[in-house]
């Protein structure tokens, strides 16, 4: 099996409840999913961003960042909204959210570290554990801003390559852990990953752990945890709670829709949270830890919306394969699509059509992402789609009738 060292340099607006359609809104829209990318394989270009108003910016359709198009559940709302008054203090009440979260998870609150949002605290564990020229191992494609910070800190990755069926190869991850251990900070597993929809199965992640020196730190991404339908999955909490060095992330930014108001958290061992904890920068805000409180208790509203997400998934999906396109198996709120030709002009062309969807995910470079939105979003996505992939068709049929014979060489 081959190894890659791959190195890749790399809100709030609103006011109380009125404010629904706007958390989270920036001035100047990353069309690419908060990241941009290049195709090929090598290091990743700037992110393209295009300034938009938020008038052009409430009408596309948002199919790019795997978000709850729903926004946040009137019980979430109202706890910020009473947050409100604290807005002029420092030391604040914070409803208890390091206690709900540690409640949740059947673990001490000096196990929790509250970050803004999961991708504070991701950055966190590479700052902490990459010194001294340390890399971390994954795959690739996954998650890519746990490789770009380590670039960013002068440090780098050992990525694995995906299985044919775009799994995790976690015998590949433990061989690289394993020949590179002295040189190796921690081992990355987004799961679900990142932008494939795949799980690693509760007996792969313990494979993986059980294959791997006992002092190796293990980061577990697990921002997608709340969609997973499939019982062969589980979350890697009950190693925490066991004192493996396992690190697992979770973030309000996905099922709790409070994307735009940052908030994640890591469960791990005291003494890993307390090698983490100088780290953090303590940007959390009054208002959404009241929010991530009254989220974690309203359990049937992330029920009602992980059903909703999952049966448009299921159709849009099911479209797509009788239109003769290959879908990856998906356990999350977004799933890839094989276009059979590259993405970047395709993603621009949704653009144009006011769809906005997934960035290039190299070296994937002939898959599209997609977000699953709300049924008017998910009904454009289709649309759009057809029209493209037929314009593309009626270019190529003119192209080859201009051509004469042609002959594959």
């Amino acid at each position: 099996m081959d190894e890659n060292i791959s190195v890749s340099r790399r809100k709030f607006v609103g006011g109380v409840a009125t404010a629904v359609g706007v958390l989270g809104l920036k001035p100047s829209v990353d069309l690419w999913a908060q990241g941009g990318g290049a195709q090929g394989g090598g290091a990743q270009q700037p992110t393209r961003r295009v300034r938009e108003t938020p008038e052009e910016y409430d009408a596309y359709a948002k199919l790019a960042a795997n978000e709850n198009p729903y926004g946040p559940p009137e019980s979430v709302m109202e706890a910020m909204t009473h947050a409100f008054k604290y807005a002029n203090r420092y030391g604040y009440p914070d409803g208890g959210i390091v206690d709900e979260i540690a409640k949740l998870h059947g673990v001490k609150p000096e196990n929790v570290l509250l970050g803004a949002g999961s991708g504070e605290i991701l950055d966190v564990v590479g700052t902490t554990f990459l010194d001294n020229g340390k890399k971390v191992v994954g795959v690739e494609p996954s998650y890519s801003q746990v490789y770009q910070h380590a670039t960013s800190i002068k440090a780098a990755a050992i990525t694995v390559p995906l299985l044919e069926d775009y799994r995790q190869d976690v015998p590949g991850l433990i061989k690289a852990t394993r020949t590179h251990y002295r040189d190796v900070g921690f081992v990355y597993l987004c799961n679900p990953n990142n932008p494939t929809g795949r799980i690693v199965t509760k007996s792969e992640v313990k494979q993986l752990l059980d294959g791997i020196p006992e002092d190796m730190v293990v980061l577990i991404d697990e921002a997608y945890h709340h969609f997973v339908d499939d019982k062969e999955y589980a979350t890697s909490v009950p190693y925490v709670i066991e004192g493996r060095p396992v690190i697992i992330t979770r973030t309000f930014s996905k099922i709790s829709a409070l994307a735009g108001m940052r908030l994640g958290y890591a469960v791990a061992p005291k003494e890993l949270i307390q090698k983490m904890r100088p780290y953090t920068i303590g940007s959390v805000n009054a208002i959404v830890k009241w929010g991530g409180v009254a989220a974690l208790k309203d359990t049937e509203s992330q029920a009602k919306v992980k059903k909703i997400m999952l049966e448009l998934r299921k159709k849009t999906m099911a479209e797509l394969t009788s239109m003769g396109y290959s879908v990856i198996p998906s356990e999350t709120n977004f799933f890839m699509v094989h276009l059979r030709r590259p993405v970047v002009p395709v993603i621009e062309e949704f653009r144009k059509k006011g769809v906005l969807v997934g960035r290039p995910f190299p070296p994937m470079n002939e898959h599209l992402r997609v977000s699953i939105g709300n049924p008017d979003e998910m009904a454009r996505f289709a649309t759009a789609f057809k029209e493209i992939e037929a314009a593309a068709k009626s270019k190529a049929d003119a192209g080859g009738s201009r051509g004469g014979t042609r002959h594959h060489s």
